[in-house]
């Protein structure tokens, strides 16, 4: 007697796939039952000949999907494009719709990672914590160099208030600060709470510590630039957690040169595709950039690490399913904000 042949499950393909994207998508796949590939390589015009009926690729931070990757994919006919992150600059959403394929992405995880993170590097850098550490396990206990400053009463600017802006807006504020932000829309939630929303230019004019919290495009590359540094105070705290290119290296390298930033906190690097999520331990970098910015005592470089949270990973995996599932059904989403195409 013959057995019935049942359809398959449709087959989604992970590109810079790590460990524990392996661990956290395997473990809720359970309740899904797709078949799943993971490439450790970054989607690229080279890369994308590696997946084979497949219709759906995950994608992450640093993946290449520009119009002669979907036109290849179109062409592999995959229906879905599926980020697991909430920035989508790495994708070219009008080559996504010239060829029919659907975008989403998971717009908010738990931006409380992200701001608590950069919480983390605000004190660090401060207090010299990391030095302090390293000082101590050399039998060296003395304080000198360590001198930090009282985060109570300082000016903190926030440029962003999205999900993680507002999730960081409400740290800072417990720790009695006052709270400006800039954004294109005002919230008045966060009004009630005591952050003035002020212009662009009273934020660098008027910050003792800046934190970027916007997503990258047209308007906001390069926004901590030559010119925008001049506004600033002596010895500013810049920290991004948001997306390198938010930042000019070059120009920030000078403004740590001169003393004009008395700190600088990155999670985000812009030629980071390069470096991060692989160990370079054994490597000559060729990044000269990079080099000297990790040459400052006074910078703090994690590598992308914002996000990496055990709660994060799992609304990450679950939102991305959900987003398959729903557009595989229907070819919509109920949550608008993660469907951008």
């Amino acid at each position: 007697m013959k057995h019935p042949v049942l359809p398959l499950k449709p087959k989604v393909a992970f590109f810079s796939t790590q460990v524990y994207d392996k661990v956290f998508f395997e473990k809720y796949n359970i309740d899904f039952g797709y078949q799943l590939d993971f490439f450790d390589t970054q989607l690229n015009e080279k890369t994308v000949k590696l997946i084979s009926n497949t219709d759906v690729v995950c994608v992450f931070v640093n993946d290449v999907v520009n119009e002669a990757v979907i036109k290849q994919l179109a062409e592999r006919k995959v229906r879905i494009i599926a980020l697991r992150c909430a920035g989508f600059n790495n994708v070219n959403l009008e080559a996504a719709k010239k060829y029919n394929l659907k975008v989403c992405r998971v717009p908010a995880y738990s931006p409380e990672a992200v701001a608590e993170h950069a919480i983390a590097m605000i004190l660090t850098l401060n207090r010299k914590t990391h030095k302090a550490y390293n000082r101590v396990r050399e039998q060296n206990f003395s304080l000198n160099g360590l001198l930090g400053f009282d985060l109570h009463g300082k000016t903190v600017g926030i440029i962003g208030t999205g999900n993680i802006g507002k999730a960081f807006a409400k740290i800072v504020t417990g720790f009695g600060c006052k709270v400006l932000a800039f954004d294109i829309v005002t919230d008045s939630e966060m009004e009630k709470d005591g952050v003035t929303f002020v212009s662009l230019e009273t934020i660098f004019k008027e910050s003792d510590i800046i934190s970027l919290h916007c997503p990258l495009n047209e308007k906001t590359k390069h926004l901590i630039d030559k010119k925008s540094l001049s506004m600033m105070k002596e010895h500013v705290m810049i920290i991004n957690t948001s997306r390198g290119g938010l930042i000019e290296t070059a120009c920030v390298i000078e403004g740590l040169k001169e003393g004009k930033i008395g700190y600088l906190g990155i999670d985000v690097y812009d030629q980071e595709e390069k470096l991060f999520f692989t160990d370079h331990s054994e490597d000559i970098i060729q990044d000269d950039a990079i080099q000297r910015l990790m040459s400052f005592p006074n910078v703090l470089v994690t590598a992308h690490q914002a996000f990496f949270t055990n709660e994060a990973l799992t609304q990450i995996a679950l939102v991305t399913f959900n987003n398959i599932e729903s557009l595989l059904a229907q070819n919509d989403i109920d949550n608008k904000a993660a469907l951008l195409v």
